[in-house]
């Protein structure tokens, strides 16, 4: 087993469960880690009246790396779990010895996104989350050739979504909408990358993968065929083999040191 941990931050609005297919094969080979985000699964939302932030959800990760005696982890991450890793790096770049950025990107949201986030938190406070969310977003989180080939998944992710407090859904998108573009800081850090996107991806698709690749120092891309937005869940072996592939990589360059 490795001895540099790797945590990974689930998507949004999910919880640690989506993990699940990934868990066994990874924790095998390294410590891994996988906490739910402030808010969602079984992490309380804390009373505050400061307007929702990823740099308080990374004030999260960091109070968690203290907590288990971590100096330095891989830090990896889906969809938000990466734009909250990268709010990690931004914070406390010390702590971070690589990066695993899956479905994910690194610029900001436009304004059409930023008016969509909003949308979705006003109405998820008034509606709830169960039912109307992951009908409206199956088509863009999942290939069409998972939802048409294997319904089951589908399922996972609609039980995932449907068992999100609202709360902490409405939290978790105000936070994004107002999150940094974060190209220029993966520009400006030497630090090894894993980056992996779904061939399929439809809301961080291979061009936003690309610009990552471009602005790391050390970057190595894996694009997985027939996945969606949700590759952990779409193709875990393929996320596990890329994994594995990648790490020893991060521990040669003395990351762990």
């Amino acid at each position: 087993m490795t001895d540099l941990p790797l945590v990974l931050l689930h998507a949004f609005p999910f919880d640690a469960r989506m993990w699940d297919p990934v868990r066994a094969p990874l924790a095998e080979r390294v410590r891994l880690i996988t906490p739910d985000q402030r808010g969602l699964g079984r992490s309380p939302l804390p009373e505050t009246e400061r307007e929702p932030s990823l740099a308080d959800a990374a004030h999260d990760v960091v109070a968690l790396l203290d907590r288990l005696g971590l100096d330095r982890v891989v830090l990896g991450g889906c969809s938000m779990g990466g734009y909250l890793a990268l709010a990690v790096l931004r914070l406390a770049p010390e702590r971070v010895g690589g990066l695993v950025l899956i479905d994910t990107t690194a610029t900001a949201d436009d304004p059409d996104a930023v008016l969509r986030r909003l949308a979705v938190a006003e109405r998820v406070e008034a509606e709830g989350v169960s039912g109307w969310f992951a009908e409206d977003n199956l088509p863009k989180l999942l290939s069409e050739k998972t939802r048409t080939e294997r319904p089951e998944i589908a399922e996972t992710v609609r039980g995932l979504i449907d068992a999100q407090p609202p709360s902490g859904v409405a939290w978790a998108a105000r936070a994004m909408r107002v999150r940094p573009d974060s190209v220029e800081l993966l520009r400006g850090r030497d630090v090894p990358a894993l980056v992996i996107v779904g061939e399929h991806d439809a809301i961080t698709p291979l061009d936003a993968a690309n610009t990552m690749v471009g602005a790391l120092a050390d970057a190595t891309l894996v694009v997985l065929p027939e996945a969606g937005h949700l590759t952990p869940l779409e193709d875990p072996a393929g996320v596990v083999e890329a994994i594995l592939e990648w790490y020893p990589k991060v521990c040669s360059n003395g990351a762990h040191a």
